[in-house]
């Protein structure tokens, strides 16, 4: 019933394979695209991948770097194929371990091995043991644990504990102890008098009350922390950096001391487009003093400290150096090696608290839960049995594997370059699309606007099609974004049209006709690019999604940006998903177009707290192609992967 089954090294050699029987269609596409999907982009968190009508099923040696992939039609529920497939990699280790150990996978390959025989018998065990297996009856209540609580247990007494007396004796020092099994009565009470002699006996204050030895601990633990702050303040202090979000410095906003609202200002009259003199720009937005945006975007300046985390590291290692020093003299020093992997197999378990505080760590910075796990067992997976060199910590390894894992999925598959597709559009003859959709409040219009305003500093004339006929004052917010627009940049020289232009046709039109007529005008008056604006919609919004799925349908945009707030961490997740999902369902074409990209809003509001971006590009795919980092025309970058992961990664 497997379609395939295939053993082959990272490095891309096929070592061994197998087809059922009746199967014409090569395992060679299936098995390059789990590559491509999974594999490469790090998503080996989850051991099952589906493509098309089959489902893959992989498992990856890292010692010996091979992978083990089986496939099958996913309509088939084969409950052996975990089992059978971790039986499959221990048996070919243990058969060929010495040959991969001396020789490598590609001599194994020239030797022409047979392993047809071992794979059947695996194979027939398998489901053999799976056919045998009866099913799972369920529990009668009377084996329940339920069932075997009395009502005594089920009592809450008015400490609030369940089925133990409120006399505290269980208490020493602040300290819950366990309950004891015996039913509370004159034996517990000689019971606890006995585990308290024996406490007392371990402490060597046999003699002693128990009042006494709490007041003789309470004087030890005092005396310990009076001697720690001593000695915290006799080493000289290290200068304490300001935390939480610092006051931010406007480049290029002119002074601080300038008002900054310019509600009043029209790019269309005489009087707001000139200075007092008459013969200055308009001071509009603050963008009289805007860098030039001309070529690719300048990558996100992410807010990092200065001081690396070094020589808090250095700290750290010297203060647990010398506890174990104080504690051990020798011995203790041997406990400061505790944490190193010294030429051995890295284990699941050797990783596990690792990455339990990675993925704490994650969360707090934004990622969504689900992803944060994720991420942490594809770690898990890409490490686990491979061999650690001698001098090499479990904490340091799993955050550089962490580290490269984030890179990764941050670096596209595929670059989105808008300004050389808009130049071969333009060679065709015809408009390059955009389109922009997202959740209400995520500053599509706004970000739309940027992105005019860099179009139009490389030279390109942009139409904006007013498809938001839902929200009061969209239409008016970006006829107001037009005259700006304008304000700062003249005609063209060539036609004497306006660099920016705004097709509308009011509210409560459809919004895929408007969109058809915009492109069609754009088309025959030859701009360069549209810029579709969408009304916001929550995920949830069926009627609107489908409005949504038809414009995109109808009209078939080059690019389609999910606009998404980098506030946001589970609910980004929901988002992307509920709208692939839509555009999926609700579309009329056999192939569906998908969101393409992101554009990652409000990003100067959010610190360290980047862990949107992870999030976004996990559950899609696909790259983050602006991001918005402030409230003027040319805040507006590209995505710096690696600057991002160090700010994610940073304590």
């Amino acid at each position: 019933m497997l379609d395939f089954f295939a053993i082959f090294s990272k490095g891309g050699i096929v070592l061994w394979c197998f087809q059922g029987v009746g199967v014409t269609e090569s395992f060679t596409g299936p098995v390059n695209a789990l590559i491509r999907s999974v594999i490469l982009q790090e998503r080996s968190g989850n051991n099952s991948y589906t493509h098309n009508a089959l489902t893959l099923k992989y498992k990856l040696d890292n010692e010996f770097e091979l992978v083990f992939v089986v496939g099958y039609q996913k309509i088939l529920m084969l409950t052996y194929v975990d089992k059978f497939i971790d039986d499959i990699q221990l048996h070919f280790r243990d058969r060929y371990k010495n040959v991969l150990e001396q020789r490598g996978d590609l001599k194994l390959l020239l030797n022409n091995f047979d392993f047809k025989d071992d794979f059947t018998r695996l194979l027939h065990k398998a489901e053999e043991s799976s056919k045998s297996r009866g099913p799972v009856s369920m529990k009668p209540f009377a084996e329940s644990q339920k069932s075997q609580k009395t009502v005594k247990s089920m009592i809450e007494t008015k400490g609030g504990d369940k089925g133990k007396e409120p006399s505290g004796k269980g208490k020493k020092g602040g300290k819950k102890e366990a309950p004891a099994p015996e039913p509370v009565g004159v034996d517990a009470q000689k019971g606890g008098a006995a585990a308290a002699t024996v406490k007392a006996a371990e402490n060597g204050s046999q003699n002693l009350t128990q009042e006494e030895i709490v007041a003789m601990n309470r004087e030890k633990f005092f005396g310990k922390k009076l001697r720690a702050n001593k000695e915290k303040t006799s080493k000289s202090p290290k200068p304490q950096k300001p935390k939480g979000k610092q006051k931010r410095t406007w480049d290029n906003g002119g002074s601080s001391t300038k008002e900054l609202d310019y509600s009043n200002s029209n790019g269309n009259s005489s009087h707001d487009a000139s200075g007092p003199s008459g013969d200055a720009p308009a001071d509009v937005m603050g963008v009289h003093q805007l860098d030039p945006m001309k070529g690719d975007l300048r990558p996100v300046d992410v807010s990092s400290e200065e001081d690396d985390d070094d020589d808090d590291e250095e700290e750290d290692v010297t203060a647990v150096a010398d506890k174990n020093t104080k504690k051990g003299g020798i011995g203790g020093m041997f406990g400061m090696l505790k944490g190193l992997v010294g030429s051995k197999n890295l284990t699941r378990k050797d990783m596990e608290p690792v990455l339990e505080k990675m993925r704490d760590h994650l969360i707090a910075k934004n990622v969504a839960a689900d992803i944060a796990s994720q991420l942490c067992d594809s770690v898990a997976k890409k490490l686990e049995g491979k061999v650690m060199s001698t001098f090499t910590t479990v904490a340091t390894t799993v955050k550089q594997a962490l580290q490269d894992s984030l890179v990764q999925i941050l670096q596209p598959k595929r670059r989105v370059d808008v300004l050389r597709d808009v130049l071969e559009a333009r060679a065709q003859h015809r408009p390059f699309v955009i389109t922009f959709c997202g959740v209400n409040g995520v500053g599509k219009s706004t970000n739309l606007a940027k992105i005019s305003f860099w179009l139009i500093e490389n030279g390109f004339t942009v139409l904006i099609a007013a498809c938001d006929t839902f929200r009061a004052g969209a239409v008016e917010q970006l006829r107001t974004h037009q005259r700006r627009l304008n304000s700062l940049h003249p005609p063209d020289e060539n036609s004497g049209r306006s660099m920016v232009q705004l097709y509308e046709k009011g509210y409560g039109k459809d919004a895929a006709g408007i969109a058809m007529e915009a492109i069609a005008y754009a088309r025959n008056q030859g701009f360069d690019v549209v810029l579709v604006d969408t009304a916001g919609r929550m995920q949830d919004n069926a009627p609107l999604m489908t409005a949504l799925a038809k414009l995109i349908t109808v009209n078939l945009p080059d690019l389609v940006l999910f606009v998404g707030e980098a506030l946001v961490g589970n609910e980004a997740v929901d988002q992307l998903v509920k709208f692939n999902q839509a555009l999926a369902d609700h579309s009329t074409s056999n192939k569906p177009h998908l969101i393409d990209g992101i554009v990652l809003t409000k990003f100067d509001t959010i610190d360290d707290k980047v862990g949107a971006a992870i999030s976004m590009t996990y559950i899609t795919g696909q790259p983050i192609v602006f991001v918005g980092t402030g409230q003027t025309y040319n805040d507006l970058r590209s995505l710096n992967a690696k600057a991002v992961v160090s700010t994610l990664m940073k304590a």
